[in-house]
């Protein structure tokens, strides 16, 4: 089985999404905020507040791990993607280390199955073709090596997200 095999696309909520892990795109505080990471907070219940604020925040770049509380997920990976600045302050790389750190933490976890939304690509202001590109070169990378992640989900919001993700997984 390829890499690619293992990876989905699905469009829709990811609060509704059934994976060992849904992957939050947080603030550095990762207290909740507005989008993906509002929506999670919301769905998942105070629990996920109360865990957060125990942690501590999170620098960009890096992951952090919770219980899902209320969520069909039963755990949460929060990462803290970049800022867009016009890509010349470390955007990229930071994103990139996003879906490392994310992914090297399911795998010290032993989840087999996460999803992942568009990190960065909304109030954040990344290019949404730039961010498909390093989530899925990371993820491929990624799976290239680890045979116990059985998929990643992008899970798009959006058909223009969802379009984006096709496009950079067939290479465009």
């Amino acid at each position: 089985m390829t890499p690619s095999d293992r990876i989905r696309l699905a469009t829709g909520d990811i609060t509704r999404f059934a994976a060992d892990a849904i992957v939050n795109a947080a603030n550095t505080s990762l207290l909740g905020g507005g989008g993906v990471d509002g929506a999670i907070h919301r769905a998942a219940g105070p629990e996920l507040l109360a865990e957060c604020r125990r942690i501590g925040g999170c620098p960009t770049g890096e992951a952090r791990l919770t219980k899902g509380y209320r969520l069909p997920a039963p755990y949460v990976i929060h990462t803290v993607g970049p800022v867009w600045r016009g890509g010349d302050r470390g955007e990229e790389g930071l994103l990139a280390a996003c879906y490392r750190n994310v992914l090297a933490l399911a795998s010290r976890h032993v989840l087999r199955r996460i999803a992942f939304p568009a990190i960065s690509t909304g109030v954040y202001g990344f290019p949404l073709a730039r961010a498909t590109a390093i989530a899925v070169t990371e993820v491929r990378r990624f799976l290239a090596t680890d045979d116990g992640m059985a998929e990643v989900t992008f899970v798009c919001f959006s058909d223009a997200i969802s379009a984006a993700y096709r496009r950079a997984l067939a290479g465009e």
